[in-house]
């Protein structure tokens, strides 16, 4: 897949324009609920529609769980943004996004880490049916 065929470009460039923006505001070494909080204005101040704290429908085999997963944050209504505070990400916030995308049924998340010391650590996830 080329650059420009990439799903959500424009909406996952500007969310990370928008973490971009908080990291350099806040640095590293607080917790991941101010983080949110920041995220969460600065989209508003980019008029990025955005919900955080959201309650996401589980599947299983097509049916809706009782249990709900709570996301720190999706972007257009339509992308997940898993939030970390940890020195480095891991296979394990790897895992447990595309464990979100697939139990949710969403195609894009993203992995925004404002603990990693220097620069904001992010990383894009696709999920497609057949993953």
């Amino acid at each position: 897949m080329m650059q420009k065929d990439l799903l959500y470009k424009e909406e996952v460039y500007n969310i990370i324009g928008a973490a971009i923006e908080v990291h350099k505001e806040l640095g590293s070494g607080f917790l991941e609920a101010v983080y949110e909080e920041a995220m969460e204005l600065e989209s508003y101040d980019r008029q990025i529609p955005c919900e955080t704290q959201v309650k996401v429908p589980v599947d299983y085999k097509r049916k809706k769980l009782k249990k709900e997963y709570i996301a720190d944050y999706v972007g257009y209504g339509k992308i997940i943004v898993e939030l970390k505070c940890i020195s480095r990400l891991t296979t394990k916030e790897e895992a447990q996004l595309l464990n979100y995308l697939k139990a949710t049924r969403m195609n894009v998340g993203l992995l925004i880490n404002f603990g990693s010391h220097g620069k904001l650590e992010w990383k894009r996830f696709i999920y497609t049916e057949d993953d």
